[in-house]
């Protein structure tokens, strides 16, 4: 069951092969005896169980209409989720019961999807390697000794361990696309503002973006289509109107061109990795994609210019949590200054504490002009790179990440290298773009993922590439040997 895609799993539950509480049973067993994996930080098994009782109930009764009846996902801990601790893989949120969902989680539950449990992740989603949470470090299951990637780890390794049907991730900078490429999943991060981000925590507020995490680009479609969509809570909420994901994955790619990103394939590409999108590269020549050279020129400034602007962002919306409204709060305070110092030192981890000091100091007088502002405008400069090379071809092409998984701790002590896993996929958030990593092969045992990017709101053309790529392989097919005892 926990093989099969969501597609699979729905004419599986409709045909009565197995029930919605069988197969959310199936899940709930697999956590317990995959726990050291620790992709869970809460797992609603009653709850879950409950929506299952009465997904089977609807769908005897002739009443599953819902899309995604009786199909059980997990959430990354970021989603607000009414009556239950999220956490933002933060003490300093460790108590936090939520009082109202976010738009993503109200979305997929009135579509009949099970909330399974909420997914660990790096600290407020500041990290690559899903190390800094404070309820300790997701293991890749690939390779227990090696990271899954940050910051959505938990949903990366969940879905790859056949832990749930799906998961929820956001992508500030490539938390979507890096830790899927590292599990070798499917990961979607569409056009800034496609999904809302009401009841999102917040992280870098002009580069947070939801998005689905799935075995299969078709998964991907189907989740993006009920996520998707004007939100009047969220004022960068889109008003374009959705369209049909799903029936348009089978589009012709007759005239498609694919552009691969100069700059992605220099120094600093692991020579395995590059050999395997190359290889993929040739799967589309095969489909009869033309393939040409593209040139982001202005994308080399794309690291430093968003931890800047990230780290600047994460200062303002971190500001409240300060030990008074809610949140962790230290012990026996002797005043308020003692109260704000203690309370946001103790709650916050290193990684966060790190960002907002970065942060601050940017947006301080004196330096806001000579950090800030020129931030913002090299992003100028990278988006129009974008826009430029969007007018020679339809998407562009590279790889997800500079190297496939790492050893755990590996890097804990160079940020530079750490901050440097992003690489590929930071440029796509400081645009705002549609882009989504691939299974594409593997390097020593351990998963590769192909970056698929496109233009402003072009999600259906890259689901269709993703999805006609797929049918051609069967990388997105494949799951880790895992000692369940079944």
């Amino acid at each position: 069951m926990h093989n099969c895609s969501i597609v699979q799993q729905l004419k599986d539950l409709k045909t009565g092969k197995y029930s919605a509480v069988e197969l959310t049973s199936h899940y709930l067993e697999r956590i317990k005896k995959l726990a050291p994996l620790n992709c869970y930080i809460t797992v609603l098994e009653n709850k879950a169980l409950e929506a299952a009782k009465n997904a089977d109930e609807d769908r005897a009764g002739g009443r599953d209409s819902a899309l995604l009846s009786g199909i059980p996902i997990a959430h990354k801990d970021i989603f607000c989720t009414r009556g239950v601790r999220t956490t933002a893989g933060s003490l300093m949120l460790d108590n936090f019961t939520s009082p109202y969902e976010s738009t993503v989680v109200e979305k997929l539950r009135s579509a009949g999807a099970i909330t399974i449990g909420k997914t660990n992740m790096d600290e407020f989603a500041m990290g690559s390697s899903n190390e800094n949470s404070y309820f300790g470090a997701v293991r890749n299951p690939w390779d227990q000794s090696r990271v899954p990637g940050g910051s959505s780890g938990g949903s990366a390794a969940a879905v790859a361990a056949g832990l749930c049907s799906a998961a929820t991730g956001t992508d500030t900078g490539g938390s979507i696309r890096q830790p899927s490429a590292h599990c070798g999943i499917t990961g979607f991060k569409p056009t800034y503002g496609r999904i809302s981000r009401w009841g999102m925590i917040a992280f870098a507020s002009s580069l947070d973006q939801a998005g689905p995490m799935t075995r299969t680009a078709e998964d991907a479609a189907l989740l993006l289509g009920i996520m998707a969509g004007r939100d009047k809570r969220d004022s960068t909420s889109l008003t374009d109107p959705v369209p049909d994901y799903s029936a348009s994955l089978n589009q012709s790619l007759s005239t498609l061109r694919i552009g691969l990103c100069e700059e992605f394939f220099r120094e600093g590409l692991d020579s395995r990795s590059e050999k395997v999108i190359m290889n993929a590269v040739r799967v589309f020549e095969d489909m009869g994609v033309r393939i040409t050279s593209v040139s982001l020129p202005n994308i080399k400034y794309s690291v430093p210019a968003y931890y800047v602007l990230a780290s600047a962002e994460a200062s303002a919306n971190l500001s409240r949590y300060d030990g008074v409204r809610f949140g962790y709060r230290c012990d026996n305070p002797v005043n308020l200054e003692d109260l704000y110092k203690r309370s946001r030192s103790q709650g916050f981890g290193n990684e966060v504490k790190r960002r907002i000091m970065v942060g601050t100091f940017a947006l301080s007088t004196g330096y806001y002009d000579a950090y800030y502002r020129k931030a913002q405008q090299i992003r100028r400069l990278i988006s129009n790179d974008f826009k430029n090379a969007f007018e020679q071809v339809d998407i562009l092409l590279g790889p997800a990440t500079p190297q496939p998984a790492f050893k755990l701790g590996e890097k804990t002590d160079d940020q530079v290298s750490m901050y440097l896993q992003d690489i590929y996929t930071i440029g796509g958030n400081l645009a705002g773009l549609p882009a989504m990593s691939i299974p594409s092969g593997f390097a020593d045992q351990l998963p590769v993922g192909l970056q698929l990017i496109g233009d402003h709101l072009d999600e259906s053309r890259l689901l269709a590439t993703a999805h006609q790529f797929q049918q051609q392989t069967d990388w997105h097919l494949r799951s880790p040997e895992l000692e369940t005892g079944e």
